[in-house]
């Protein structure tokens, strides 16, 4: 399973992140993906941010894109990879 959620970009507004599950016993890193998703779709949807998950942030049915929106842009502040202000 996955989700892309927009990340704050201070000169393109927002980018994507992806946010992936992977199956049991799969391996991939991130610039896998990054890889596959450039000779699959045009470049401004292509995940500039890629993390794996094993759980997902859920309501009671859905979930909840906006914490890992919350969770990446926190870790990107903590790395200094984001600016903030």
């Amino acid at each position: 399973m996955a989700q892309v959620v927009g990340v704050p970009h201070p000169r393109l507004v927002e980018v994507p992140a992806a946010f992936i599950e992977l199956n049991v016993g799969a391996r991939v890193d991130e610039e896998e993906i990054i890889a596959f998703c450039k000779g699959e779709i045009s470049g401004f949807k292509v995940p500039r941010y890629v993390r794996f998950v094993e759980s997902w942030p859920m309501s009671t049915s859905k979930i909840q894109k906006f914490k890992l929106r919350e969770q990446l842009i926190a870790e990107l502040e903590q790395s200094g990879q984001r600016k903030t202000g």
